[in-house]
C-alpha cells in the first residue's frame, strides 16, 4: 500500500487541536483523508503513552531534586531546547523529503511533491513569529520610524506647527501601543508554533507515514548530545540522571522501530514500496 497516509488519534489529544489548526491553515482547508488513508489507534496510544510517561518522568525529576540554576535559567533553558529541537527536526524534514523525492520513481516523486504544501507551510507560518517579533522590537526602540519622522511627514501635509507636534506624537504613541500587543502576541505564537511544529514533525507525515518515524531519532539524540554538552538541569545522582536522559532517546527510538515494523506489517507500508520500486 505505497504512499499511504496514517492518521493516530483525534483532535481531542494533547497537542491535536493545535495540528489541526496549523494544517487547517498550512493547507488551507481541513485535512481530507485520501482514498489510502489509514488510522492506527494503537500506534497513536503508544507515542501518546511514551509522551505522558516522559512528562510524568520530567516533572518528578524536577520535583524531586534541586535545579542546578535559578528558575529563570531553567525556563530559558527549556525554551532553548525547545528552539533547538525545531532546528534539528526542520533539518531533518527537509533531509528526509529530499531523499524521498530523489529516490524514488518519477510517478511517486510527482505524487511526493503534490503533498509538500502543508511542511512548506508550516516553515512560513513558524517563520512569521520571529519576522512579527523583530518588528515589533525595532518599532518600539525607533528604528523604523521617529518622532521626527513623524513631524516631518505631517508638517509636509498640515504644515509646521502644533498641529503635526500632536498628530506625530498620537501615531507614535499608538504606533508603540500596537507594536507591544504585536511583541506579547507574537511571542505567544511562536512559542505555541514551534511546539506544534516540533509535535507534527513540520507535518512530514502528510508527505509519507514513514517519515516521522524514522526523523524522530534523529531528533532526539541530537537532543541527548545537546543536554550532555549543556550540563544537566538538576543535581540528581549520575545513576538517575543518565537513566533519564538515555530513557527518552532509547524509547523514542524502539517505538520508531516498532512502529515502521507495524506500519509494514499492518498495513503493507515499506519503504521501497514507498519509493515505487
Amino acid at each position: 500500500m505505497s504512499g499511504s497516509r496514517t492518521t493516530y488519534g483525534n483532535g481531542a489529544a494533547p497537542g491535536g487541536a493545535l495540528k489541526a489548526f496549523l494544517r487547517s491553515w498550512a493547507g488551507g482547508r481541513a485535512h481530507t483523508p485520501t482514498a489510502d488513508h489509514v488510522e492506527d489507534k494503537l500506534i497513536f496510544g503508544m507515542q501518546l503513552a511514551r509522551t505522558v510517561l516522559g512528562l510524568a518522568a520530567a516533572v518528578w525529576l524536577v520535583a524531586a531534586y534541586p535545579l542546578n540554576g535559578g528558575g529563570q535559567e531553567f525556563v530559558l533553558g527549556k525554551l532553548l531546547e525547545l528552539a533547538f529541537s525545531c532546528g534539528i527536526l526542520a533539518v531533518g524534514s527537509i533531509i528526509g523529503i529530499t531523499a524521498f523525492l530523489i529516490a524514488s520513481t518519477p510517478d511517486r516523486r510527482r505524487d511526493f511533491a503534490g503533498r509538500l504544501r502543508g511542511p512548506i507551510s508550516a516553515a512560513l507560518l513558524l517563520a512569521a513569529g520571529p519576522l512579527c517579533i523583530w518588528l515589533s522590537v525595532e518599532t518600539l526602540k525607533g528604528d523604523l520610524i521617529d518622532g521626527e519622522d513623524l513631524k516631518d511627514l505631517f508638517s509636509a501635509v498640515a504644515g509646521p506647527g502644533i498641529i503635526c507636534t500632536v498628530l506625530a506624537f498620537l501615531t507614535l504613541a499608538i504606533g508603540w501601543l500596537a507594536a507591544l500587543a504585536v511583541l506579547l502576541g507574537s511571542s505567544v505564537y511562536t512559542l505555541l508554533a514551534t511546539y506544534v511544529c516540533v509535535f507534527a514533525c513540520f507535518l512530514a507525515r502528510d508527505v509519507h507515514p514513514l517519515l516521522p518515524a524514522l526523523i524522530s531519532p534523529l531528533l532526539v539524540w541530537s537532543l541527548f548530545a545537546f543536554q550532555m554538552f549543556n550540563g544537566p538541569d538538576v543535581a540528581a545522582p549520575p545513576e538517575v540522571l543518565y537513566t533519564f536522559m538515555l530513557g527518552g532517546p532509547l524509547s523514542v527510538t524502539t517505538l520508531s522501530v516498532w512502529e515502521v515494523r507495524r506500519l509494514r506489517i499492518r498495513h503493507g507500508i515499506t519503504l521501497r514500496a514507498a519509493l515505487g520500486h
